[in-house]
């Protein structure tokens, strides 16, 4: 009897997760990336839990301990540089390229294929097939869209679905020790560092260096601003006045810009947290977007990640939430007595619901932050705790969080 195939377009983590776990399966993949380049370079910190970790012993990856980092707890400062709130949340933080290295590595080169632009798909009673920008079909029993945040496989889909602007935007950088003061270390390379200006955030993440020895630490910081439609679309134009819509290339942003917001940061922020501002190279614009499908599988297709939704930073869970999605998916088909359409059936109802509960919790941990009427103190505490993938949360999803055993 002949595998049945599974077609995964995207190449990052959550198409890596679902190439894997379907392998392990028993089915046949194939593996296609829009971007011609490595992308083991691309991402910084991300939050994780040990449902993250499981899923990689699943996908037959070894975890080895330099894939995180420990993160001793929760520190706020005021403007002035003081303690005023810690919290005992302890964490483990890591970076992108290296859980997207080790995934990319184990997967033989004869099953991925880059510079692979999707142009359309076309469902038929037993099957899908993807179109390719190079004139290649490709036949399969089932696709999976883990193409992210701009999903073609979602647009053509759900063409009535775009990504919600949220009305902020995140100033992102990496700082290495020898950027920062030697008695800077042992804060910023411990401890989730918090600053509360007036209706936003700055957050300090330790995390592995993207590439290294084991142990190795650096700085990951993310400044949350508000800024509206006409606000991001100047931050957006270079300095030929030149606009490039909702988001711009680190280097094209008009120096003045980075200017204003190291002189913002030693107005406003502890100065533990300034130097981090103004210790970092290359300052990075991230304008903040969520979105939640209405279904996670339609036909012959399984959205995972981002394709499916996308919620705000605050809940650090995307890669995560890709792995369990991908997960998700392979169980579904494996219980699944009644074939492919069966247990997409059982995985939409399954992840739909989390995904939905995932992007209000980014939301609702979004609202506390910009909320200027709240009580100072009760802000910083709710912020603190709920913050991220290991923050201790208020509310459980409609459906159970996690979905496999670890």
């Amino acid at each position: 009897m002949a595998r049945q195939r599974a077609l995964v377009i995207g190449g990052s983590v959550g198409g890596l997760f679902a190439a894997h776990l379907l392998r392990a399966a028993g089915w046949e993949v194939a593996v296609c990336e829009r971007a011609a380049g490595h992308l083991g370079d691309r991402g910084t910190g991300i939050g994780t839990r040990p449902e993250l970790f499981a899923a990689m012993r699943r996908a037959g990856i070894t975890a080895p301990a330099s894939l995180g980092i420990d993160v001793l707890g929760r520190t706020g400062l005021g403007p002035d540089g003081s303690v005023v709130h810690e919290v005992a949340v302890p964490a483990v933080t890591s970076a992108w390229s290296r859980i997207w290295r080790p995934l990319r590595q184990a997967l033989p080169d004869a099953l991925y294929s880059g510079d692979k632009t999707l142009a359309g798909i076309e469902q038929h009673t037993d099957g899908v097939e993807g179109i390719f920008a190079d004139g290649a079909r490709l036949d399969a029993d089932l696709l999976v869209a883990a193409d992210g945040l701009h999903s073609s496989v979602r647009t053509e889909l759900f063409p009535e679905l775009a990504p919600r602007y949220a009305g902020i935007v995140a100033w992102r950088g990496v700082v290495a020790p020898h950027q920062l003061a030697p008695d800077l270390h042992e804060l910023m390379f411990r401890r989730m560092v918090f600053g509360f200006p007036d209706g936003e955030l700055l957050l300090s993440i330790p995390m592995p260096v993207p590439q290294g020895e084991p142990g190795e630490r650096c700085c990951h910081f993310v400044w949350f601003r508000p800024a509206d439609e006409a606000a991001l679309t100047a931050l957006c134009t270079d300095a030929s006045g030149r606009s490039h819509g909702r988001s711009i290339p680190p280097p094209l942003i008009r120096p003045e810009l980075i200017a204003g917001i190291r002189r913002d940061a030693a107005a406003l922020l502890a100065p533990q947290l300034a130097a981090l501002v103004n210790g970092t190279a290359q300052i990075i614009l991230q304008p903040i977007f969520d979105l939640e499908a209405p279904r996670v599988a339609a036909g012959r297709v399984a959205l995972v990640g981002d394709a499916a939704f996308v919620a705000r930073p605050h809940v650090a869970s995307g890669v995560m939430k890709a792995a369990l999605d991908a997960e998700a998916l392979a169980d579904a088909l494996a219980a699944s007595s009644g074939g492919v359409d069966a247990a997409l059936q059982r995985y939409n109802a399954q992840r739909q619901p989390y995904g939905a509960w995932l992007v209000e919790r980014g939301r609702h941990i979004g609202a506390t932050i910009a909320d200027r009427k709240a009580d100072p103190t009760q802000r910083i505490e709710t912020v603190m705790r709920e913050y991220g993938a290991a923050g201790v949360v208020r509310d459980q999803p409609i459906a159970a969080r996690v979905t496999v055993s670890t």
